[in-house]
């Protein structure tokens, strides 16, 4: 069944966002070699719970963590733990908050330290691609619009999307109605109304589309071992523009000036 929300629960979401976009950047802050994941996700953690929410991941279907890392060839899903981040490293952080009975839901993918120029490109225009998508998250579209747009614009960079996990809605729960590729054909899929909430979210592969599972269930990984850029936002169907939920704000007031920041400026570097 496919949600639509009044205006008063959107805004619900939004203070579910706020609460996440600050715990993005607690974590942004201490992103830098020699943090362990775990490390990382304590802070978030912490934070989220402090301010009144839940971390919406930890315990979902039996995760144990509030933050999913995913580091370099992981594409999402990854565990916290004890590896410490590794200059040369890129880094994907996904997080979710339960507030007022409302998840909300992003992610963020981060350079560290010295990355090469062919890999923040990467990450640059996934990001970008995510901006592309969610233009499309308006009343009288399709899901497909929305797949088709981010396909189009990451392939032309010989680039690939991962089919096997895609958007979703969110409301009430974490996951709902509809599924929301990363690919798709123009005019199809369900069609978009106003008060639909959805997560698109890119996740986009330097090498080719396919991926396996590691051991614990979880951690996915790219099958050739290429890096992964992941970047995701909530979004309101309204008419004529979406109404973008979750905000990078406050991740690039800390990243600004720093070698942690995506400069969407770089995406037509050669």
């Amino acid at each position: 069944m496919i949600f639509f929300r009044s205006d008063e629960e959107i805004n619900l979401i939004k203070l579910s966002a706020q609460v996440l976009g600050k715990a993005h950047a607690e974590v942004a802050k201490l992103v830098r070699p020699g943090i362990t994941t775990k490390e990382l996700d304590e802070v978030a953690e912490t934070f989220i719970r402090d301010n009144g929410g839940v971390p919406s991941f930890k315990g979902y279907n039996k995760f144990p963590a509030s933050l999913c890392i995913s580091v370099n060839d992981v594409v999402v899903h990854g565990i916290p733990g004890r590896y410490e981040l590794r200059d040369g490293d890129i880094v994907s952080i996904d997080c979710g908050v339960l507030l007022n009975g409302f998840h909300s839901d992003s992610a963020y993918t981060y350079p560290v330290g010295e990355v090469s120029q062919a890999v923040r490109r990467l990450l640059s225009r996934t990001k970008e691609s995510l901006y592309v998508g969610l233009e499309k998250a308006v009343d009288g579209g399709r899901v497909g619009d929305i797949g088709y747009a981010i396909q189009t614009y990451t392939e032309r960079f010989g680039y690939s999307v991962v089919r096997e996990l895609v958007g979703h809605g969110v409301g009430h729960h974490l996951h709902e109605a509809p599924e929301v590729p990363n690919y798709g054909k123009r005019g199809q899929g369900p069609k978009l109304k106003e008060g639909m909430i959805l997560a698109i979210e890119p996740m986009i592969n330097f090498g080719k589309k396919g991926i396996v599972q590691d051991r614990d269930g979880w951690t996915i990984r790219t099958a050739d071992r290429k890096p992964s850029a992941h970047f995701e936002h909530t979004v309101a169907v309204r008419k004529g523009k979406p109404e973008v939920l979750t905000t990078f704000e406050y991740i690039e007031a800390v990243t600004a000036n720093t070698s942690l920041m995506v400069e969407t400026s770089e995406l037509m570097a050669a």
